[in-house]
């Protein structure tokens, strides 16, 4: 195998787990090698270097880390500057629990529609994803970010799913102004355009 002398991202071109690492590393301008991988067609080093074999993966010397939660962690530890967690532990913790709750819901509701678009539980998922969507609209509405004056790992683990809407075929309620504003805030962002691959930018083509 290999060694590989520089961190390297396995990253799916078209995954929301890949897409939030790609985001927080655009945000901390941390230069990285990012090979793009497709589960079922993953390079024999990663196959190696990953006892899952799932995306995305970091590899960073000898350290092989491959949850994507625990993957934004670290970079936000290894690379401090800008935080994107606050200092605080009890609204650390909210911030946790924020991203607890998208990654169960929104990312949980996003694959079952991926899984199998054209089925039932897709079309439930689309109806069930769209009214939790809307439903935070007075909590977009407070702040310039998701409970925070500053970007986070919460934006940054929101944004790939606000950005697969019209791909995942889910619609907005009308009362989610305060969603769109966000948005057109978020997508406008240097880092986030620099996140994007070309299949993920087709996705608002």
């Amino acid at each position: 195998m290999t060694r590989r002398t520089v961190m390297t991202l396995f990253s799916g071109p078209t995954d929301p787990w890949s897409h939030r690492v790609r985001l927080v590393l655009a945000e901390k301008g941390i230069a990285i090698d990012v090979v793009n991988a497709e589960v079922g067609k993953l390079p024999e080093d990663l196959l190696e270097l990953n006892p899952y074999h799932s995306l995305p993966t970091l590899v960073d010397r000898d350290l092989v880390l491959y949850d994507s939660r625990v993957i934004i962690d670290y970079l936000d530890e290894r690379f401090p500057h800008p935080p994107l967690m606050p200092i605080d532990p009890v609204t650390r913790a909210q911030f946790r629990i924020a991203l607890y709750r998208v990654e169960r819901d929104w990312y949980g509701m996003a694959g079952d529609i991926q899984g199998d678009p054209q089925g039932k539980a897709a079309a439930q998922a689309r109806k069930v994803l769209g009214e939790a969507i809307s439903a935070s609209a007075e909590v977009f509405r407070a702040k310039p970010f998701f409970l925070s004056d500053e970007f986070s790992l919460v934006d940054a683990t929101i944004a790939p799913i606000l950005w697969r809407l019209p791909f995942l075929g889910v619609e907005l309620s009308a009362q989610a102004q305060a969603i769109a504003k966000y948005m057109h805030g978020i997508f406008a962002r240097p880092a986030f355009r620099a996140s994007l691959t070309e299949p993920e930018r087709s996705m608002r083509a």
